[in-house]
């Protein structure tokens, strides 16, 4: 494995400062740069740095003295959680990248990651999503505020390399899933969602469960150790500021999704469509062609290998 050794070779002496390094990405991708060599690795938590306020930023720049910035930490949610914030969503967002990219500038850190998402494409994009496609629409409204706030960071590398040399790359993942999910009600996301509500059910002796829209649009998802490795492998080899898509290339409609998850999670009731409510983009699948391309990264998990991975997690620390 000539590729793992330079990887651990490239992380051996940095100090590498992950913002969101305690949440659902973070934790699998920390544990994956202590496994590449990695052994300087400071996580922000929030009770000790308000990443939104600029005096904050600086302290914690002082802390850690890091030579690569690993931005995973976000204000997220699924589709109600974003109609209900939408200001929080756009600021809070916005305010932490800009401030960690200026102050990454200001004292000369070696490399900046931002993570943005798939939600910065526009609402009607052709499928599979290319990063070319970025800038032709607007956003899909639910979450535009979110996105729009994302994709800034992007506009703020860019400008920064062409001015300053300052390294930053800005990488798209596509939903994420598995193991150490949240599975909060108010603010997950459709997966962890859908197994909370299908054992819920289980446990209650319902025999429908009811479940938003029309079940008609897609989604790609990416299971959480495949976008860990992924990021890690851009960390080290990719040095340019154009957007790469991570994503795992295909995609799945809600309905599908529904049946499968109710499949392995054991619920055998009816499931009930509320058309009243929003599908959301209606479809999303991402061309995976570019990080295969410039860093090598493909995901290697099957989706259905996914799930059960993560409802076996669910299972033994949340339902039990």
């Amino acid at each position: 494995m000539v590729a793992e050794g330079l990887i651990m070779e490239f992380f051996k002496n940095k100090q590498v400062l992950v913002t969101g390094g305690a949440g659902f990405l973070g934790s699998h991708l920390v544990k994956k740069l202590r496994e590449k060599g990695c052994n300087n690795i400071f996580v922000p938590r929030k009770k000790d740095y308000d990443l939104v306020k600029m005096e904050d930023v600086k302290r914690m720049y002082r802390d850690s003295k890091p030579d690569i910035v690993i931005h995973l930490a976000a204000v997220v949610g699924g589709i109600g959680a974003n109609r209900e914030n939408p200001g929080k969503f756009f600021y809070d967002n916005l305010m932490m990248g800009v401030q960690l990219i200026e102050v990454g500038r200001q004292v000369g850190i070696e490399k900046f990651v931002a993570l943005g998402t798939i939600c910065c494409y526009p609402k009607f994009t052709p499928v599979p999503f290319k990063e070319e496609d970025l800038w032709n629409g607007y956003p899909e409204e639910t979450n535009a505020p979110y996105g729009l706030a994302k994709k800034m960071l992007l506009v703020q590398s860019q400008a920064y390399r062409q001015q300053y040399g300052f390294n930053s790359i800005f990488l798209m993942p596509v939903n994420l899933y598995g193991p150490g999910d949240n599975f909060d009600p108010k603010s997950s996301h459709v997966i962890p969602a859908l197994i909370k509500k299908c054992f819920d059910a289980i446990k209650e002796k319902r025999d429908e469960i009811v479940v938003w829209g029309t079940g008609k649009a897609t989604r790609e998802f990416l299971y959480v150790e495949d976008a860990a490795e992924g990021i890690i492998l851009a960390t080290e080899k990719y040095n340019n500021s154009d957007p790469v898509n991570l994503g795992a290339g295909f995609e799945i409609s809600i309905k599908d999704l529904v049946e499968l998850i109710a499949k392995l999670t054991g619920f055998k009731g009816r499931i009930v469509w509320d058309t009243s409510k929003p599908d959301g983009q209606p479809r999303r699948c991402l061309d995976t062609t570019k990080a295969e391309k410039e860093f090598g990264f493909k995901a290697n998990t099957t989706f259905e290998e996914g799930l059960k991975k993560t409802i076996e997690w669910y299972k033994d620390n949340i339902l039990y």
